[in-house]
């Protein structure tokens, strides 16, 4: 087997991630908590470590602080292998005061960096997704096909395709029409219920992403997906990977094959956490084979001093007083006491539920306290007067201030 070619990886990670909010009013999305001690944005960079790519650029702008001290203390990589590091890139304004206008704009105002490094191709990757993806099998469609670009893409529901770029490809994945976010989505040949979506993840030959982003510049336009890829189909071989076909080891048979959700939304959050849950869980989150990685926490396994769990994750360093939590997720160092009823919830970091409390789908957001006897999730309309709903009727308390939770051990 021939070898891979070198590859330098651009992850943008500045996403603003407003449908988010609250959860991105102190934060931006990509460094978001998930699941029991992870951040959105360690699941693209787990992926690039798995699958050999040691080379990055992570792209940041919007409230970046929370993602810069998380990337810190998680990914430092050693500095004795040459070329392996991670790198926080904040827009430098080298071409003028303007922040990143767009994708393309992000990566082409750090085109000093890719031409320092002189990779054979680029894999140009967004920090937003929770899945499992070894890149080295779309290197290897891209080298096969002789691509100039290829695009990962995974057939999405029709009703949701309008918040994707839809792809027209031909049977051997030559794409041939690139609509950005279309109002009206075109099905794909033979499943009428779905379009076939870009992931935001793309492989570019180096040489052909240097020309694209100095033209885009010159026009004026910043974005790949409205502007750079629907030009280069009349001129540049570009294709379409099929991200279903991808196969990670360790992956269970009960598993969803191929699972990846964009989490842009409160309600795509919530639910992409229940899918982490149960005995069969549609995603898995331990796979001793394509390990998901995240901060090394030096803090307490979890303490269980009485009370009912079940279907549900408990963090490091939390503990359970008493009470019943059900079908959740309580991330780390988090104190539930006596006679509290926690169903179908995510507690972040640092918070302290009181005793009697009673939540019901709910996210609680880091360094809360939920005062005793308390209820949220059961009367929606008084809800809605503290505190902002999903449109599926999840419940989101924002972020608290920060405490020493310590002293409640």
């Amino acid at each position: 087997m021939s070898p891979l070619p070198t590859v330098l990886a651009v992850v943008l990670a500045g996403g603003e991630g407003s449908r988010l909010y609250p959860l991105t009013e102190p934060r931006s999305k990509p460094s978001v908590p998930f699941g029991g001690r992870y951040r959105i944005v360690d699941f693209v960079l787990s992926n690039l470590m798995n699958s050999g790519i040691h080379s990055i650029y992570l792209l940041v702008q919007y409230k970046s602080q929370s993602l810069i001290e998380h990337v810190n203390r998680a990914w430092t990589l050693s500095n004795a292998i040459p070329g392996q590091f991670i790198t926080v890139v904040p827009p430098q304004m080298r071409e003028g005061p303007e922040w990143f206008q767009g994708t393309a704009d992000a990566v082409c105002q750090n085109l000093h960096l890719i031409e320092s490094r002189a990779p054979d191709m680029v894999a140009v990757f967004g920090a937003d997704h929770i899945y499992r993806m070894d890149i080295r099998q779309m290197m290897r469609f891209h080298k096969e096909r002789n691509a100039d670009v290829t695009v990962a893409a995974i057939p999405v529901p029709l009703q949701q395709a309008s918040s994707f770029g839809v792809i027209t490809a031909d049977d051997d994945g030559r794409i041939r029409e690139f609509l950005e976010k279309p109002e009206h989505p075109v099905p794909m040949p033979g499943r009428s219920d779905c379009a076939y979506g870009s992931m935001g993840n793309y492989l570019f030959n180096t040489e052909v992403l240097k020309e694209a982003l100095l033209e885009a510049r010159d026009r004026g336009e910043h974005d790949f997906g409205r502007h750079i890829l629907p030009r280069l189909l009349n001129t540049h071989q570009v294709y379409a990977y099929d991200f279903s076909t991808n196969r990670i080891p360790g992956v269970r048979d009960y598993e969803e094959q191929g699972y990846w959700r964009d989490v842009g939304t409160l309600d795509a959050f919530y639910d992409a956490h229940m899918d982490v849950l149960g005995m069969e869980p549609r995603f898995n989150i331990f796979n001793s084979k394509w390990r998901i990685y995240s901060s090394g926490y030096q803090g307490p396994t979890a303490k269980i001093i009485d009370g009912y769990v079940k279907n549900s994750i408990v963090g490091a360093g939390s503990m359970v007083k008493g009470g019943s939590i059900k079908n959740s997720i309580v991330r780390r160092e988090v104190i539930i006491e006596e006679d509290v009823e926690l169903e179908d919830c995510i507690i972040m970091d640092y918070t302290i539920i009181r005793k009697g409390a009673r939540l019901r789908r709910v996210i609680v957001d880091r360094f809360n306290t939920i005062p005793a006897g308390t209820q949220i999730g059961y009367d929606l309309e008084a809800d809605r007067a503290r505190y902002h709903i999903s449109e599926a009727g999840v419940v989101v308390v924002p972020k608290g201030d920060e405490l020493n939770i310590s002293r409640y051990f």
